[in-house]
């Protein structure tokens, strides 16, 4: 049995607070009737696998949901009900990942967007006076960025390479059980986060840790 010397979070939902709900009823206000058939949470349109893998911008983005609504929504009103569903990154999540850096390597990989990202760095800068993510993980991975999305194995495959770790000593901790099921196919050790059960300072605390 291999210890966890290695974890890898995921953003929304584990370490940032989230709740998608936000975004579907801001979108249901602008006039968007069947957002829900569009997007939800484990089943996307294709759109919205382009744009977290960087291969359209966020002009076209726009663009496509303005064409599926069958409505000309300003760009301001796209870009406030997309990003409803953030809430923030509570401090007292910073303390645990601070006090988890000492003792393990930590890496953070998410699933997000161009728009995404400029609203979760305003906010996170906004509350701390910077942006903190570089100081809590080691290596900070966006697919939008990298172009591959979870739960594609590359993803997992480019972080154990790109940081010499070994897969059966690194666990992966995501909301989402396709990518939890992408990453055990890696050979990564993998939990869901489960809200309605498991807070992740419950999570962390009943899962044996290597200790340097």
């Amino acid at each position: 049995m291999h210890a966890i010397r290695n974890i890898i979070f995921d953003l929304g939902g584990v370490v940032l607070d989230i709740n998608y709900n936000l975004t579907r009823n801001a979108f249901l206000k602008l006039g968007f009737v069947d957002f829900e058939t569009v997007y939800s949470q484990l089943k996307q349109e294709l759109i919205f696998d382009l744009f977290e893998t960087g291969n359209i911008s966020a002009s076209d983005f726009r663009d496509v949901l303005r064409n599926y609504a069958e409505k000309n929504f300003k760009d301001s009103e796209i870009d406030a009900a997309w990003n409803a569903m953030i809430i923030g990154l509570p401090e007292e999540r910073v303390t645990l990942l601070k006090k988890l850096k000492t003792s393990h390597r930590l890496f953070l990989l998410s699933n997000t967007n161009e728009i995404h990202e400029r609203e979760f760095l305003r906010s996170i800068t906004s509350a701390f006076g910077k942006n903190i993510l570089p100081d809590l993980f080691e290596k900070i991975y966006y697919s939008h960025h990298v172009g591959i999305r979870k739960p594609q194995p590359e993803i997992f495959k480019r972080i154990l390479e790109e940081n010499a770790i070994v897969a059966e000593e690194t666990l992966f901790i995501d909301d989402s059980l396709q990518h939890v099921e992408g990453a055990l196919r890696t050979g990564l050790k993998g939990i869901l986060l489960d809200h309605t059960k498991t807070a992740l300072e419950k999570l962390l605390a009943e899962i044996p840790l290597a200790r340097h």
